[in-house]
């Protein structure tokens, strides 16, 4: 028990130091010279949107067993219903995130219904389907999204305040905040959705579909239901990316960002919350690093093999990702932290004292 208390409060502390160092992220950059600090807060803006879709893919895969390679055509349905709302609806940002998402997340109910029937390898060549059929549909309604040219120069995203002036998100620093904050109310939701009922169904069908059926576990509403949620997530992923690139066209929304999603999960840690932060914060920040390096220039491409040769070593070494890596170190260090000794445990200390205390009464009163 007592090592038990000591590991929640050690985890404890390092989600409080973690959430002080991010939101003092901005300011700390800005201390150390030569570094570029709107570009670096942009690449971080983008690792915050990334790991909103991680979450939801993770609740997906890693805890419901249901695999995707569509979730780049409900990143892109995302982006674009908060930019057409915004841009040529006039609609506010307030009103077209949550808009994004729960429109988002109507349409993967819907491609949930056919994964009743689909597993495994067939599931993913459906979700493939899906996603490589979204920029098509995206190139025909070209009156609304622009076609090939996608639609730019986007709103800023901004929060109205009544008679107050509106809280807009001009430079990158405040989008880094907007970002930060989304990403922390999610992270909260996605904590208390596998701590609940539901997340036991996603692990319990995971597991075993036969074992979760005779268990009474309803796999029609539960696979609906993780698909509507892990688009949920994508959606309003895909409309923080669309305003914090104040662009976006259908080239953006390929098959192979739904592989990056699919690698974020894999290498942070399937079934973790906190795995799905730390691979996509990862991976985006190993690709733009392999991206600008002197040899990247001669061969193009080298940075995708870079990513697959990661991504192997990964899956061998650590199969529970970046996440069961860091839960081994941490078992190891509570292992070595000696537990309180009867002397210094003040509980024992007082029932010593009693004990002593009861066995001199009962010597006096046999004298």
């Amino acid at each position: 028990m007592t090592h038990w208390l000591q590991g929640r409060r050690r985890e404890s502390a390092l989600y409080g130091l973690g959430l002080i160092a991010v939101f003092f992220l901005p300011g700390l950059l800005g201390l150390v010279p030569g570094i570029p600090l709107g570009y670096v807060l942009y690449l971080v803006s983008l690792g915050l949107v990334y790991a909103i879709v991680a979450l939801g893919l993770n609740l997906l895969f890693g805890y419901a067993g249901q695999f995707s390679l569509g979730h780049a055509g409900f990143f892109a349905i995302g982006a674009y219903t908060s930019a057409i709302l915004t841009f040529r609806a006039g609609v506010p940002f307030v009103v077209a995130l949550p808009a994004a998402g729960f429109l988002t997340a109507a349409i993967g109910f819907l491609l949930g219904l056919p994964a009743l029937r689909l597993t495994g390898l067939y599931l993913a060549i459906a979700t493939l389907g899906f996603g490589l059929a979204i920029p098509q549909v995206i190139l025909l309604l070209r009156d609304w999204t622009g076609g090939s040219m996608g639609l730019h120069s986007l709103p800023l995203a901004s929060i109205p305040l009544g008679p107050f002036p509106a809280i807009v998100f001009r430079t990158d620093q405040e989008y880094y905040y907007l970002a930060l904050v989304v990403l922390i109310l999610m992270t909260i939701l996605a904590r208390n959705i596998v701590n609940s009922d539901t997340g036991r169904a996603f692990i319990s069908i995971r597991d075993s579909e036969v074992a979760a059926r005779a268990m009474g576990v309803n796999l029609v509403r539960y696979k609906t239901t993780a698909f509507a949620l892990s688009a949920f997530y994508t959606g309003i992923a895909g409309s923080l990316y669309a305003h914090l690139l104040h662009g976006i066209s259908p080239e953006d929304f390929t098959v192979y960002l739904s592989i990056d999603f699919v690698t974020m999960v894999v290498l942070g840690g399937l079934g973790s919350v906190s795995g799905a932060l730390y691979g996509a914060f990862m991976l985006t920040l190993l690709q733009n690093s392999l991206t600008r390096l002197p040899i990247v220039s001669e061969f193009k491409n080298l940075y995708i093999v870079v990513l697959g040769v990661i991504l192997i070593l990964t899956v061998s070494f650590f199969p529970r990702g970046i996440a069961g890596a860091v839960q081994a170190l941490r078992r190891r260090s509570l292992k070595r932290t000696p537990p309180l000794t009867p002397s210094t445990d003040p509980t024992s200390a007082a029932t010593q004292d009693r004990h002593s205390s009861s066995e001199g009464a009962r010597t006096l009163t046999n004298q």
